[in-house]
């Protein structure tokens, strides 16, 4: 089949300054099914997804792309069985075609990275991942943390644990931390509406519309 590939790089070729993003970019619009680039933010023009799409995002797609096989042609008939499994069938036509996936703007944060990771290994949606972290509002407020700030505490402290990229943190932290890698820390400026939204976290003290400021270590994923 057309859509079929082989691995154009290596790892290192990837992680290094052999391979650029247009070139990984078009590498992964020729090969990749249309509802995989939407997934991962790589439709439409070379130049404009360049702008916006990090090197980490889009060597974690073209890594995935090859794990699941998502290539050309592949997905028709997985998106009918979706269309067919997905809601109360009572309510859907049965001529209904599926809505069509819009591509979203930018990413509503940032990320720098203040300690490197082992740029290796990357969590996986569903991966269980141990994070130290401290959240500050833009004033520079801390409003959470989970790091002890006396040394008997520190004995008793554990990382958080959660399962990233299915929605049990906020949207920005499961979108910068398949960014990152074991052992990594950074410095997540995230826009509100990644964040807490409108309404803010009154119990947390998080005000309305707030962009909020966290510092995340990745210490280990399983």
């Amino acid at each position: 089949m057309a859509g079929e590939a082989v691995r154009a790089w290596s790892e290192e070729q990837l992680k290094g300054d052999d391979v650029s993003k247009k070139e990984m970019i078009q590498f992964l619009q020729e090969r990749a099914s249309e509802p995989f680039l939407s997934e991962h933010k790589l439709m439409g023009n070379i130049k404009n997804v360049a702008k916006t799409a990090k090197k980490e995002q889009l060597i974690i797609a073209y890594n995935q792309l090859f794990e699941s096989k998502r290539f050309k042609g592949t997905e028709e008939v997985t998106q009918q069985l979706k269309d067919v499994n997905i809601g109360p069938a009572k309510d859907k036509p049965k001529d209904k075609k599926p809505e069509e996936i819009v591509p979203e703007g930018p990413p509503k944060y940032t990320k720098n990275v203040l300690k490197k990771g082992d740029r290796i290994n990357f969590p996986k949606k569903g991966d269980t991942v141990h994070c130290w972290y401290t959240g500050t509002l833009e004033d520079g407020t801390v409003f959470d943390t989970n790091i002890a700030s006396s040394s008997k505490k520190k004995k008793g402290s554990k990382p958080l644990s959660f399962k990233v990229g299915v929605g049990r943190v906020i949207r920005g932290w499961d979108e910068a931390l398949l960014t990152m890698t074991k052992g990594e820390k950074a410095c997540l400026e995230i826009e509100s509406e990644w964040a807490y939204g409108k309404k803010g976290q009154p119990d947390a003290k998080i005000p309305p519309n707030a962009k909020l400021i966290f510092e995340v270590e990745l210490v280990d994923i399983d």
